[in-house]
Formats: structure tokens, C-alpha cells, sequence
């Protein structure tokens, strides 16, 4: 925050804006001095919207997505591919699967990572729902993060689903489209020679 003192409702209003992914202090500070100068905008209907949202928004019973009445319409669409599923972190992963276009079969949201230094372990990640629905015909894809806990999260998965006897994929890691080799580390670089088709 700049040296301006602003008085305290708006001070508190620019801490809960850092809060949010993405809102750095100054987005935060222009956010909430908006909102004060704009007294007719959309401040009431923003309130509105996050408390409908929290009270009716969970997630899927099945997968782990967003969802409104037990089941997600991911979950529901019968046109999508039976015998591939695709593992993610977080129900936020699935949304650019979905954008892209790309992917046509189910999803199922762990709800996390394995991090032994966060206290969380298998027991506290949707595994145990995954390996219900996993069946010897299916092709289950590990879309996970490239880092430490995602590398031993997607290890702990592999193994646990060899016990399935079906097909386990990871996604391909690499250089980003337009991305140069000067701008790549080297783990990206390697996963990009050793995803070479």
C-alpha cells in the first residue's frame, strides 16, 4: 500500500481483494477505490452473486467438479468417451481441458496434491472414488503438475493403478507454442526432447 492513509473500511477492503489469485496490491487498491467511487455499480450484485454461488455451488459427487445438485453435467453428458479419464489436481483444471476442445472422455479431480511438508496425504485426495471407477478397459491420463508434488503424486497414482490393469498415461510436457529454447529450464527442455513423437 502507498504512504496515503485511507481510512480503515477500504484498507480491509483492499486486504481481502490481495486475497484473491491473480489481484496483486495495487490491482487491489484500484478495485477497491472503484467500488467506492462507483456507489451505483454492481457492488450489491457482486455480494449477491458470491453468496449464491457458495451456497449453492459444490462439488460432484462423482468426479470432484463443480456441481449444483450432487452430480456435474460433465458427469451427466452420456455422449462423452466411456473408457478415458482424465486426472487433475483441481476442479480449476478442468476448465481449460474443456476450452481446448481436445479432450472428450471423463474427468476426476483429486482435489489436491501429495505434499508430506502440507500434511497431505493419500487419504486426504479423492483416490480411493478414482480407483472405484477405474475399470482394466480404461485409459486413465494423469494430467499433473510438473513439480515435486505432482511428480509423486502422479508415481503413487501409476502404482496404485497397475493393480487395475489398465492403461496409464501422463500428458506431454514441454515448450509452450511460441516459446523459445532461450526462455525454456532445463526440466522443461527435457521433457520436451523425451515427449518427441
Amino acid at each position: 500500500m502507498p504512504s496515503l492513509n485511507y481510512p480503515e473500511p477500504i484498507i480491509e477492503l483492499v486486504a481481502e481483494l490481495k486475497k484473491l489469485p491473480g489481484v496483486g496490491p495495487r490491482s487491489a487498491e484500484r478495485i477497491a477505490v472503484w467500488m467506492i467511487q462507483h456507489r451505483k455499480s454492481n457492488s450489491e450484485e457482486l455480494s449477491q452473486a458470491l453468496d449464491t454461488s457458495r451456497a449453492m455451488i459444490g462439488l460432484c459427487k462423482c468426479c470432484g467438479f463443480f456441481s449444483t445438485n450432487g452430480e456435474c453435467d460433465l458427469c451427466n453428458d452420456h455422449t462423452r468417451e466411456t473408457e478415458i479419464l482424465c486426472v487433475v489436481e483441481q476442479p480449476t483444471d478442468v476448465l481449460p481441458l474443456e476450452r481446448s476442445g481436445a479432450f472428450k472422455g471423463y474427468y476426476h479431480c483429486l482435489g489436491g496434491k501429495l505434499s508430506p511438508l502440507d500434511n497431505t496425504t493419500p487419504e486426504d485426495l479423492n483416490i480411493s472414488e478414482l480407483l472405484r471407477r477405474v475399470s482394466e478397459d480404461m485409459e486413465i491420463i494423469l494430467a499433473l503438475s510438473s513439480d515435486v508434488e505432482g511428480e509423486a503424486t502422479a508415481n503413487y497414482l501409476a502404482e496404485m493403478l497397475e493393480k487395475k490393469n489398465c492403461k496409464v498415461t501422463r500428458i506431454a510436457q514441454g515448450l509452450p507454442a511460441g516459446g523459445g529454447l532461450e526462455h525454456a529450464d532445463e526440466l522443461t527442455l527435457m521433457r520436451a526432447l523425451q515427449g518427441r513423437r
